[in-house]
């Protein structure tokens, strides 16, 4: 039986580009880039050279890159050195962003911080004109993501940068899913910080990289070395670091044609299902989503056995965010969009397509998925 992976949302395989590029550092440039003889010279020039070409993957300056452990660790620090910076005032995120933000939130409301959380309607998108009514003299910070991780919704971030534009609030954005699918010029978004990792982009787990605008105030949340230009202590992970340059070169590169192919496997996968006769409907806008996303809910049945059989017939998919995957708890996206009392937050199903996947492939998996519907149903 094949087994065909339709969760790239979660993470997603390594491309061999990268893994090579990962391999070649990890057993040959052994130096600490901090180190000025020639063995960390050679480990600086590779973070050096990486850090500009994910700088040009979203039209940054060489110096406005930091990076970071994970996407989660660029987002907290974002988050907490803002605060730390500011000590007190006014945060406005969203009731949909992954919990990387949302906990993070939480944890500064319990030291004194206020939090507003905005809503979002059916289609999982928040409105600016409530962005503009939650903004208050002493709002510090705006945290909305640019693409959910669950429907893949797309947020209207070029619209709440304007809005911001004449406000003292910083404005970060998770851009952790629309990294490497979408256009992304920090300028033209009027972003302050633009978190993104390596995982969802076809390189390795455990590196991610945070765009700071040159001059915005930050306070350290890792005390130690003087690494990153002071902003994150810590020996750099130089392998990482190189393949997840050698990912983002290739995912910019061939970005707008797997948009194109994206949207081409969700369309043959919702049309597949159609045509077999399950029932089910889309949670969001298929037009206003990430092209790799697709949330479907699917009524009459249970989530946990509905993941199981798939599961049981090789395909891989999510229920929802891959970090609460563990307990099949109410998706919090699906609950803001829906309500608490919804059917839909018991019976759906997240696919995401990626690298590797063929037209064959998402046939294949529409047909069981169908079977299963119906036979759950």
């Amino acid at each position: 039986m094949e087994r065909i992976y339709l969760d790239h949302a979660a993470t997603s395989p390594v491309h061999p580009e990268a893994a090579s590029a990962m391999t070649a550092v990890l057993t040959e440039m052994y130096g600490n880039p901090s180190s000025i003889h020639s063995f960390g010279r050679e480990s600086r020039r590779i973070v050096d050279e990486a850090r500009a070409v994910v700088a040009r993957t979203m039209q940054a300056g060489f110096t406005d890159v930091t990076f970071t452990g994970s996407g989660t660790e660029a987002d907290n620090m974002a988050i907490f050195g803002t605060a730390r910076f500011k000590k007190s005032g006014h945060i406005i995120t969203s009731s949909i962003e992954h919990h990387a933000v949302l906990h993070a939130c939480e944890a500064l409301e319990k030291e004194g911080f206020e939090v507003t959380y905005l809503p979002v309607n059916e289609e999982g998108i928040v409105s600016v004109p409530d962005v503009q009514s939650a903004l208050r003299e002493d709002t510090i910070l705006v945290s909305i993501m640019y693409g959910n991780n669950e429907t893949g919704a797309i947020q209207p971030i070029s619209e709440i940068g304007r809005l911001l534009a004449d406000h003292p609030a910083l404005f970060h954005v998770d851009a952790v899913q629309a990294y490497g699918v979408l256009p992304i010029n920090v300028n033209e978004l009027n972003v302050d910080f633009l978190a993104v990792s390596g995982h969802k982009i076809n390189g390795p787990k455990g590196i991610g990289a945070l765009y700071i605008k040159p001059g915005t105030p930050l306070a350290p949340i890792l005390y130690g070395g003087e690494q990153e230009r002071k902003r994150r202590a810590g020996t750099e992970n130089t392998a990482a670091i190189a393949a997840m340059a050698k990912a983002a070169e290739i995912a910019e590169s061939t970005r707008e044609e797997r948009a194109v192919r994206y949207m081409e496997l969700k369309q043959l996968f919702i049309e597949t299902l159609s045509q077999n006769g399950a029932s089910f409907s889309v949670n969001g806008k298929v037009e206003h989503s990430l092209p790799h996303v697709l949330n479907l809910f699917f009524p009459g049945t249970d989530v946990e056995a509905f993941l199981v059989n798939l599961d049981m017939a090789g395909i891989a998919v999510s229920s929802g965010s891959a970090c609460t995957a563990g307990s099949i708890e109410p998706s919090h996206v699906l609950t803001a969009m829906f309500g608490r009392e919804s059917e839909k937050l018991r019976s759906s199903i997240r696919f995401s397509f990626g690298l590797n996947n063929t037209a064959e492939q998402i046939k294949q998996a529409a047909l069981k998925t169908a079977e299963i519907a119906k036979r759950l149903s």
